[in-house]
């Protein structure tokens, strides 16, 4: 029995339950949006118990792969009217949850200390470069100078999160350089620009998918704001690069992953992010690549 865990609606797991379907696969989904009518009980070795929630009666020993795309529980309108009590509840649920998924001699898309890498840009992109891909030179800091001199170094300058929260990458401009003292607030992290080709790329086990994007947007996902163009075309990547993608991606520990790469106008390969939870769907809808059913098969394998 495969479990399926996150919110109804959400693309990848809807694609992937009607993958599973459609070839009548056992699978059952345990819905984010039930997590007050869900209960999870679990043996002290982390691996054996039940899951009950509306329309299941599971046991955990009968789980043979868990696909997880979990968002942030407490966030959820039932659980935000909840109070105390309902955010105790959803906290007692997904902490089981994690433990199974960390623990269980299954396969899992994607244990959770494995996604736990994304939480920190900067570990990751020592992870990153380990494994062969370059990683622009970047500055982690909360001084204003030491900023400055980064710009005054490369010119052309991007910004972002350090952190596994979603942010739009944006350039550096002369603008920007008069707010620089703000920085003491916050640390930033600043990047050189590389000039280059955008490849998304998406591993499953030891399948590669790739799709080139060509935009001249700053961030291509929001090109719409800068009224610039985006197109997405599939492709191949050189052997080499496709091999180091799953040697990366396995070496973090991610069976399923999207890659952020970009060759550069020099030749060099740079990975600037490995996602642990891809919404591969959005690239499948414009390349027709079947990641879906890789997906959906690499849960399925026995």
């Amino acid at each position: 029995m495969i479990l399926l865990w996150g919110l109804s609606g959400d693309d990848p797991l809807d694609d992937v339950a009607e993958a599973l379907r459609t070839t009548g696969t056992e699978f059952q989904h345990l819905d984010q949006r039930s997590v007050l009518e869900s209960n999870v009980e679990l043996a002290a070795n982390g691996v054996e118990g039940r899951v009950t929630a509306p329309g299941i009666d599971l046991r955990l020993a009968d789980v043979t792969a868990l696909y997880i795309r979990s968002y942030d529980g407490r966030m959820l309108p039932p659980v935000r009217a909840g109070g105390l009590d309902a955010i105790a509840h959803l906290e007692r649920i997904e902490s089981a949850l994690w433990c199974f998924a960390d623990l269980a001699p299954i396969r899992v898309l994607n244990r959770p200390s494995a996604m736990h890498s994304n939480n920190s840009k900067p570990f990751q992109a020592k992870l990153i470069r380990a494994h062969g891909f370059d990683v622009p030179e970047s500055v982690i800091t909360t001084d204003a100078e030491v900023a400055r001199a980064f710009w005054a170094k490369h010119r052309s300058v991007i910004y972002k999160s350090i952190s596994g929260v979603r942010s739009i990458v944006s350039r550096l401009t002369a603008m920007h350089l008069e707010r620089l003292a703000d920085i003491r607030w916050c640390p930033t992290q600043l990047q050189e620009h590389v000039q280059g080709t955008d490849y998304r790329v998406h591993v499953v086990g030891t399948s590669v998918f790739a799709t080139a994007v060509r935009s001249a947007a700053d961030d291509y996902r929001y090109a719409g704001r800068q009224g610039l163009d985006v197109t997405f075309e599939p492709c191949e990547l050189p052997a080499e690069i496709a091999e180091r993608s799953v040697r990366l991606a396995a070496g973090i520990g991610l069976p399923l992953a999207g890659l952020d790469l970009r060759h550069a106008v020099d030749g060099r390969w740079y990975c600037f992010e490995v996602n642990p939870s891809p919404c591969f769907t959005f690239y499948e809808q414009h390349t027709r690549q079947r990641m879906t059913d890789e997906v959906a098969g690499y849960l399925a394998y026995q």
